[in-house]
């Protein structure tokens, strides 16, 4: 993604009256760094495994990247940079609000506040954050952020219109619960945009380390839950899981984009998932849009933090 100069975003909606600050659920005190922290019931090992890992990341990454992916001058998909533009799963979001579950450094959330969104950036691990403030800051953008887990989403019941996730808890948190926590916090009609590893590039990984092969390594039943040796944990449910999960939770699916390496793609540097040769001959991404149905209520999900 090209770098983009720092702009003057001064009249880009942010919190100045604390509007994210009423939709918390939780007694939250918002700091005065912008990062509000909630604490959300004990997840167990998975949450504190895949925030260790983060910590790690942003040190060895993220943190340095975040910049470039902040300046970015035109909003794309997943590693090999899909255009926005080619695919027009987001629509117009101006005075839409706006939620990302698992934000990481919030570069997408920014992208979408630049377009006149307002949002909400939740993520479970405080280095991650801790950057993304740093960005509010260099770029003279400023959204609330939230360290929670997209499992137990610290927000009241039908406050968005979108809910958004790249690699974040679509790939991170539990399906059974970040959908429900995604539709409970939805308005009506509301839409759900979310970016995950394809089915068949999860199957072409090594369980040990390496990038995606020619042909198959895994069974596909053991892909809903992983483990990753020294890693975190991740869910890669099946397409007929994804859509058993999201119908479940009241949402009707309107595209599934598989999404390949554009012809001009470089192998990313340090995420080690596959490389452009073979995101040019398979996909390696799966980008779900889904759309919440009118009156409906996700079953058995009552707000957080009550």
């Amino acid at each position: 993604m090209p770098p983009r100069p720092t702009g003057d975003y001064s009249s880009i909606p942010a919190d100045p009256t604390g509007w994210a600050g009423d939709l918390v659920g939780l007694s939250v005190g918002f700091r005065r760094n912008n990062i509000g922290k909630v604490c959300t019931p004990n997840a167990g090992a998975d949450v504190a495994r895949n925030r260790a890992l983060w910590t790690m990341v942003n040190e060895q990454f993220t943190d340095e990247d975040a910049h470039r992916a902040w300046a970015a001058e035109e909003l794309t998909w997943g590693l090999f940079g899909v255009p926005e533009r080619d695919l027009g799963v987001l629509g117009d979001v101006r005075g839409l609000d706006v939620v990302e579950l698992g934000c990481g450094t919030a570069y997408l959330s920014a992208q979408l506040a630049r377009r006149g969104a307002r949002l909400v950036g939740l993520d479970l691990t405080p280095a991650q954050l801790a950057t993304a403030r740093r960005c509010q800051d260099r770029f003279g953008l400023v959204f609330p952020l939230i360290e929670a887990n997209a499992e137990h989403v610290p927000l009241t019941s039908a406050s968005f219109d979108l809910v958004v996730s790249e690699y974040g808890a679509s790939v991170w948190c539990d399906p059974e619960r970040w959908v429900a926590e995604a539709a409970r916090v939805l308005r009506p009609g509301g839409r759900l945009v979310f970016l995950t590893n394809s089915v068949l590039a999860t199957l072409c990984v090594p369980e040990e380390e390496g990038v995606a092969q020619d042909h198959l390594l895994r069974s596909q039943r053991s892909l809903y839950r992983v483990e990753w040796p020294g890693g975190g944990v991740e869910f890669h449910p099946s397409h007929g899981d994804w859509v058993r999960v999201l119908g479940t939770n009241g949402f009707v699916v309107q595209a599934l984009h598989e999404l390949y390496a554009p012809a001009d793609a470089a192998t990313h540097r340090y995420y080690g998932i596959a490389t452009a040769e073979w995101a040019s001959r398979w996909p390696v991404e799966d980008l779900w849009v889904a759309r919440l149905a009118s009156g409906v209520m996700a079953p058995g999900c009552a707000p957080s933090g009550r």
